[in-house]
C-alpha cells in the first residue's frame, strides 16, 4: 500500500509543476513581463485562457485536491495580473465546475470566488504593483479560502456531501495563498531579469555613445567652424541639426525600443552633419519599406551601422563614395542592412577587424552584444566584405509592432511615408 504521506508529497509537486507552466505561459506575453497596467485585449485573452485551463486541470484531478485548489489560485490570480472582466469571468467559469460537477454549495463557492476575482481585478486597476507583489497575492487567496472553507466548516448545512474539517481549515489557507505567491514570484522574477537585460543594453548604448560621440562632436565642430568662413548662413541650419542630433543620443539611452522612424531621424541628422565634412564625396541611397516604419527597433541599432560605413568605407576613400542604406520586413523579421563602396576588409579578417575583443571595443561589437543581450539567439548579424568590393553589414530582428514608445520623435526629419527627408545630402 502506498505511503500516504507520499501520495501528498506528490500531488503538492505536481500542482506546483501545473503552477509554474501557468506562470510560465503568461509571461509569453510581453504585457506581463513589465509593470504596465495597461494590457491589450490579446493579452487578456492569453491571460483568461491560462486561468480557464487552471480550472480544468483541477476539475480532472478533483479527487487529489485535498487542500490545494488550483480554482482558487486561478479565480484570485486572474483578477490581479488582468483586472475584474478577467477576474470574474474565471470566477464564475471555476464556480460553475465547483457547484455543477463536484457539488459545493453555490452560496459559499460563489460568494468568495466572486470575492476573489472583483477585489483583485480592483487592485489591478487601482494599484497594480501591489496587485503584482507576491505577498498580495498570498494574502488576497488566503482571505478568499478562509471565507469559502469557513462558511463551510461554521454551517455544515450549505454542504453536507463536502464537509470541511478544522485541519483543513487551517492548512488549506496557506496552502492557496503559497500557490497564488508562487505564480507571482515567478512572474516577478522574469520582470527583474527584463530589467537587468534593458539596463545592460541601457549600459551597451552608453558605451555606444562614449565611443562616438567625443570624436564625431569633435569633427562636427570643426566643420562648423569651417562652414562659419565659407558659407555662414548655413551654420544655424547645421547646428541645429547637431542639436537634434545630441538631443535623441541622450533621450534614447533609457529606452529599450524606439520606433523606427525615430532611429532613421536620428541617422538622418547624423548623416547631414558628416556631409558637412565630406560634402559631395558622400551621397547616399535609400530604400525604406513603408511597412518598415509601423514596427519598433533598439535605440541605436542602425546609426552605428552607418557610422562604420561611414568611416571605413567613405573615409577610408580618396573619392567619392555611395552609401545604401536598406530597411524592410522581410516574412517576420525588419532587415536592415548598409553597404559602402569602400576599400573593404579582406573576408578572412572580418571577425578580427569588427568583433575582436580589445579595450576599445568596436561599435559593431558592442550592438552584436546589445541584441544579444534583448533576443537570445532570435537575431541575426552578417557582415560581408572584399578588398575592392565595399562592406555590407545586415541585422535582422523580430518584427515587432509599436506599443506605447515614449519619447521624443524627430519629425521634422521624417517625410510622411517614413522615408528620410530631403535635406543636405544627395539621395536617390
Amino acid at each position: 500500500m502506498s505511503n500516504p504521506a507520499v501520495l501528498v508529497t506528490q500531488m503538492i509537486i505536481g500542482k506546483i509543476c501545473v503552477l509554474v507552466t501557468a506562470a510560465f505561459v503568461l509571461t509569453l506575453a510581453p504585457a506581463f513581463r513589465s509593470d504596465r497596467s495597461r494590457l491589450s485585449f490579446r493579452d487578456r485573452g492569453t491571460a483568461l485562457l491560462v486561468f480557464l485551463a487552471l480550472g480544468l486541470v483541477e476539475e480532472a484531478t478533483v479527487r487529489q485536491t485535498m487542500c490545494f485548489n488550483h480554482r482558487i489560485v486561478a479565480a484570485c490570480t486572474a483578477g490581479l495580473l488582468a483586472g475584474p472582466i478577467v477576474g470574474l469571468t474565471v470566477a464564475a467559469f471555476v464556480t460553475w465546475l465547483a457547484v455543477a460537477y463536484d457539488g459545493f454549495p453555490l452560496l459559499s463557492v460563489g460568494i468568495s470566488m466572486l470575492l476573489a476575482g472583483l477585489a483583485g481585478g480592483l487592485l489591478h486597476l487601482r494599484r497594480p504593483a501591489l496587485a503584482a507583489h507576491p505577498l498580495t497575492g498570498f494574502g488576497l487567496t488566503f482571505v478568499v479560502t478562509l471565507v469559502r472553507d469557513g462558511l463551510i466548516f461554521f454551517f455544515p448545512v450549505l454542504s453536507p456531501a463536502t464537509p470541511v474539517s478544522l485541519g483543513h481549515l487551517m492548512l488549506a489557507p496557506l496552502l492557496q495563498g503559497m500557490g497564488t505567491l508562487l505564480v507571482l514570484a515567478v512572474m516577478s522574477q522574469v520582470r527583474e531579469h527584463d530589467e537587468q537585460v534593458r539596463a545592460a543594453a541601457s549600459a551597451e548604448v552608453r558605451a555606444l555613445q562614449a565611443r562616438m560621440n567625443p570624436h564625431f562632436l569633435f569633427n562636427a565642430l570643426n566643420s562648423l567652424a569651417a562652414l562659419a568662413t565659407i558659407s555662414p548662413r548655413e551654420v544655424p541650419a547645421a547646428a541645429g541639426r547637431l542639436r537634434q542630433f545630441l538631443r535623441a543620443s541622450f533621450d534614447q539611452q533609457d529606452r529599450t525600443l524606439v520606433p523606427v522612424t525615430e532611429e532613421l531621424a536620428v541617422v538622418r541628422a547624423y548623416l547631414d552633419i558628416e556631409a558637412l565634412r565630406f560634402g559631395n564625396r558622400l551621397t547616399v541611397e535609400q530604400s525604406i519599406d513603408p511597412a518598415a516604419t509601423d514596427t519598433v527597433v533598439p535605440p541605436f541599432c542602425l546609426q552605428p551601422l552607418v557610422e562604420n560605413a561611414v568611416r571605413h568605407g567613405i573615409q577610408s576613400s580618396a573619392g567619392a563614395g555611395r552609401l545604401k542604406l536598406v530597411v524592410r520586413p522581410v516574412d517576420e523579421w525588419l532587415e536592415m542592412s548598409v553597404t559602402d563602396d569602400g576599400k573593404g576588409v579582406p573576408a578572412g579578417e572580418i571577425e578580427k577587424v569588427f568583433f575582436e575583443q580589445r579595450p576599445r571595443a568596436h561599435a559593431l561589437l558592442l550592438l552584436r552584444r546589445r541584441l544579444q543581450e534583448l533576443f537570445g539567439q532570435s537575431f541575426t548579424f552578417d557582415v560581408s566584405s572584399g578588398l575592392g568590393h565595399g562592406t555590407t553589414v545586415t541585422v535582422r530582428i523580430p518584427l515587432q509592432p509599436p506599443y506605447e514608445v515614449v519619447g521624443r520623435s524627430l519629425e521634422q526629419f521624417v517625410t510622411e511615408d517614413g522615408q528620410l527627408a530631403p535635406g543636405a545630402l544627395p539621395y536617390s
